[in-house]
Formats: C-alpha cells, sequence, structure tokens
C-alpha cells in the first residue's frame, strides 16, 4: 500500500512539474487582430445571398474555367506545373521548415561522441621537470588514446525554445501564404496576357480589314481619275491612306510575338515554344457572370492579409523569445572521455573520466542590453499589427476599386459597340456616295478613319472588360484555393550521404 502510494506520488509529482514548466512560458500570448470590417461593398449593387456567395466559393478554386475558354484552361495548367517562381516559392517553404526543425531540435539532448589517438613528445629541457603520473622513467614520448562522449540538454524552464520554434512555425506559414500570392499574381498575370493576345489579334484582323478598304478606296479613286472624274491628289491620298493601315499593322504582329514569349516564359518553358499553338487567331473569352461576395471572403482568402496576420503571429512569439532572456537558465553538460597510452589500458577503471554537473545562469548586468531587446520586439511586434491593418485596407481599395470597374464596362462597352456599328455604316455610305460623284475624298477618309476608331476603341473596352474580371477575382483572394502545394523534395538523399542517417536524426 505504502510502494503504491509512492508511485502515484512520484506521477504526481512529475505531472505538476510539466504542468509547472508549460505555464512558465514567459511573453504574450497572441491574440488575433479584430478589426471592424463593413457588412458589405459599397460599390456592390446589392446584398449577396448565401446561394450567391456559395457560388461565388466554389468558383474561386478555378475562376479561370469561368471564361469559357479551353487554350486558356490548357495554359494554366501547366503554368501551374511549369512556373518557377512557384517552384521558388514552394522551395522557401521547405527552407523554412527546415529551419523550424532546427529550432526544434533544442528541446533535445545533443550528444557527439568522438575518439583521438596519436603519438606525443615533450621537452626534457626544463628545470625541475616533474614526473608525470604513470611514467616514473620520465620519458619524453607518450602514447596517447581516448574515446568519449559529450552531450548537453538545455532545459526549456521559461519557453525560449517553445517561443522561437512557435516564431519560426508562424515563418512557415508566411512561406505558404507567400507561395500562394506567387500563384495568384501568376494566374492573372497569364489570364491577362492571354486577354490581350486574343485582343491584339482581334485588332490585327481589324488592321487587315482595314488595308483591304483602303486598297478598295485607292483603287475606287484610281479608277473615277481614269474616267477623267476623279483628280491626283484624291489618288495620292488614298495610296497615302493605304500604307497608313499597312504601316499600323506590323506593331500588332510584334505585340503578338512579344505576348506569346511572355505567356511561355510563365509556363516555364522556352520563348517560342508556343507560337504555332497560339498563332491561330481565337475569339475573345466569354465575360463570367459577376462575382458575388462578402467582405469576411477577402480576409479569408487573400495571401496578403493572411501573410500579414501570421506575420504578426511571428512578431509576438519572438516578444517571448526576448522576454526569456531576462530569466534563469538551466542546462545539464555530461561528457566521457576515458584516455590511457595502451590499448588495453583504454577500458580499465583506471582510465575513466567523466564529468556531469547541473548548471543554471542568471543575468545580472547588461547595461540595459535585453530590455532593449524586449522593447525592440514589442516595437516590431506593434509594427505588424499596422501593417496587418494597412494591408486590410489595402485589399479593400483593391476590391472596391475593381468592382466599380466592373459596373462601369458594361454601359461603357455598349456604347462603344453602339458607335462602332454607326461609324462603319457611315463608312460604307460615304464610299458610294463618293463612287456616285456626290461626296469628296476627305469625306471618305474621315469616316473611314473613325470607324477604325471606333472599331478600335470597342476591342479595347472588351479587352478591359475581361481584365477587369480577372482583376476582381484577383482581389478577392482567388486562385489558390483548388491547387494544392507542390510535394518538393530536396535533390540529394540525406541518406545515402551520411550512414548514421539511417539510425538517428542529425
Amino acid at each position: 500500500m505504502r510502494m503504491k502510494n509512492q508511485g502515484t506520488g512520484r506521477a504526481g509529482l512529475l505531472l505538476g512539474a510539466a504542468g509547472l514548466l508549460a505555464a512558465c512560458t514567459v511573453g504574450p500570448r497572441y491574440q488575433p487582430d479584430r478589426m471592424a470590417i463593413p457588412a458589405r461593398f459599397a460599390e456592390d449593387g446589392h446584398a449577396a445571398t448565401p446561394a450567391e456567395i456559395a457560388r461565388t466559393t466554389a468558383e474561386m478554386k478555378d475562376w479561370w474555367h469561368r471564361f469559357g475558354d479551353a487554350e486558356l484552361d490548357r495554359l494554366v495548367d501547366r503554368a501551374i506545373a511549369g512556373n518557377y517562381d512557384l517552384r521558388i516559392a514552394g522551395q522557401r517553404i521547405l527552407a523554412e521548415r527546415a529551419l523550424r526543425d532546427a529550432q526544434a531540435s533544442a528541446w533535445y539532448p545533443q550528444i557527439d561522441a568522438g575518439t583521438v589517438a596519436g603519438d606525443s613528445r615533450y621537452s626534457i629541457n626544463i628545470d625541475n621537470w616533474p614526473i608525470r603520473p604513470g611514467n616514473p622513467a620520465n620519458r619524453p614520448e607518450a602514447s596517447y588514446l581516448s574515446y568519449g562522449v559529450s552531450a548537453s540538454w538545455q532545459l526549456d524552464v521559461f519557453g525560449r525554445i517553445r517561443r522561437s520554434v512557435e516564431a519560426q512555425e508562424r515563418a512557415v506559414e508566411e512561406t505558404v501564404e507567400d507561395r500562394r500570392a506567387v500563384l495568384m499574381t501568376m494566374l492573372s498575370e497569364l489570364a491577362g496576357d492571354y486577354m490581350v493576345l486574343r485582343d491584339t489579334q482581334l485588332r490585327l484582323q481589324i488592321a487587315e480589314r482595314n488595308i483591304r478598304v483602303a486598297q478598295d478606296a485607292r483603287d475606287l479613286a484610281q479608277r473615277l481619275y481614269q474616267q477623267g472624274v476623279g483628280t491626283t491628289l484624291q489618288v495620292a491620298q488614298a495610296q497615302s491612306e493605304l500604307e497608313t493601315q499597312i504601316a499600323a499593322r506590323e506593331p500588332l504582329r510584334t505585340h503578338i510575338a512579344q505576348i506569346t514569349h511572355a505567356l511561355d516564359v510563365l509556363m516555364g518553358q522556352m520563348p517560342g515554344t508556343s507560337a504555332a499553338a497560339l498563332e491561330q487567331p481565337g475569339p475573345l473569352p466569354r465575360v463570367p457572370d459577376f462575382p458575388a461576395t462578402v467582405p469576411s471572403v477577402v480576409l479569408a482568402n487573400r495571401p496578403d492579409i493572411r501573410r500579414a496576420e501570421r506575420a504578426y503571429a511571428e512578431a509576438t512569439a519572438r516578444i517571448g523569445v526576448a522576454v526569456a532572456q531576462l530569466y534563469p537558465n538551466f542546462s545539464i553538460p555530461l561528457s566521457f572521455n576515458p584516455n590511457a597510452s595502451a590499448m588495453y589500458q583504454l577500458f580499465e577503471t583506471g582510465a575513466l573520466s567523466w564529468q556531469f554537473f547541473m548548471m543554471a545562469s542568471l543575468p545580472l548586468m547588461h547595461g540595459g542590453k535585453l530590455t532593449a531587446q524586449v522593447r525592440a520586439a514589442q516595437a516590431a511586434a506593434e509594427a505588424s499589427r499596422l501593417a496587418y491593418r494597412r494591408t486590410v485596407l489595402q485589399a479593400f481599395r483593391e476590391v472596391e476599386d475593381a468592382m466599380a470597374a466592373w459596373h462601369d464596362d458594361v454601359e461603357h462597352t455598349e456604347w462603344l459597340h453602339r458607335a462602332a456599328l454607326d461609324s462603319a455604316l457611315a463608312s460604307d455610305r460615304a464610299r458610294r456616295l463618293y463612287s456616285a460623284g456626290l461626296v469628296g475624298f476627305l469625306d471618305v477618309l474621315t469616316t473611314e478613319r473613325t470607324a477604325l476608331a471606333a472599331e478600335n476603341a470597342e476591342a479595347v473596352a472588351r479587352l478591359e472588360r475581361l481584365q477587369d474580371a480577372v482583376a476582381l477575382y484577383t482581389a478577392i483572394g482567388a486562385g489558390w484555393q483548388g491547387v494544392p502545394l507542390t510535394a518538393s523534395a530536396l535533390p540529394v538523399s540525406l541518406e545515402t550521404q551520411h550512414a548514421l542517417a539511417r539510425a538517428f536524426q542529425q
């Protein structure tokens, strides 16, 4: 009965000690900054219903599918698999995780083994040279053999190691959010470039049509001149207009080639690889439905907001690391080093040599350095909190701006479409009237240039509407939810480089 009580008392003592150690973690505990956000966006036309929010949440995982373009979907898949910025960001996550593991290793005993063997010679030309123990002849030469183990264990009584590991874990989470931000930026850039490619190809088709119209106008001016109705001035004007239209076509071809090169680099391949696949003009992607959302979705999905929040958590943990420096430090050093001059003596009792201590150190006077480090950590944490709030404000501004642009695009594009139709009709009528001799050639040039400008303006407006749709999806933090972190591995296996790695964690 007494032995049972003793065992129960020992267990209770161990549990109590463990609880005491856990309770001794110094420094502030992290509390998320509760920033007040509006219930709805100012630029949103109506309050989103739960069904609309659920639809948007599902669409956020692969928002590029909403544009209904199979070629864009193919490019996105290839970019996710091959983009180098994304792969670099994945390696940074691995690096931060390794640093986290390095910090956590301080919790465990640090053990090293070693051995030494060799010969040494001492000078005998010194007066009163003492007789060395174990060598009564005082020979100057001696053999030395030794082996041993040294160990140290840092007792994390006040949580310095725990706070360091916590801070490094938050740093890992920051790199995860960094990779998500890289992914979103890449998707936005890829989709934007693809929209520009299709728009430029459309404008190139417009330019080709305008060249044919200018050729017809030149031929008409020459025919009327030959019939004695026209003048050489009209022929020269028509020829100049044709050459101007031909010249305007070449920059568009250059731009198409450059955009194709940019898309190849985003996909992690040599520029020009996709030229054959993308050189064929395709229709502009369709504009998706407006994504209904609420402000809380932005807080939950924007990687920059999530990263800023993790940075604040890391900075808070760093305060605990600085505060722990003010408290006593406990450690247990241990060494075991037998030594002798002959191999058969090395394992005898007389050759044994060992040390075992319980060490404690208390900071007494450092000229205010330790308290200054605490103040610096506190200021850094407050700066991180303020940076989080600034990031939230900037994110909401981007969402509001993207919503405003999306809504304004609809009416803007519709008016430009009407203007393009009316300008084309006016140009056709001007050519008919000119062929009948009812208007001058200057009227033909004016209406043709107006029609060209209106058609190009409509194409640019349609591009802007597509780009604003991409910007809104990016602003609300869409795109990373359906893409898992890539499984990266070191190019060199540690197990093949270190024989003991198969038995111990180094």
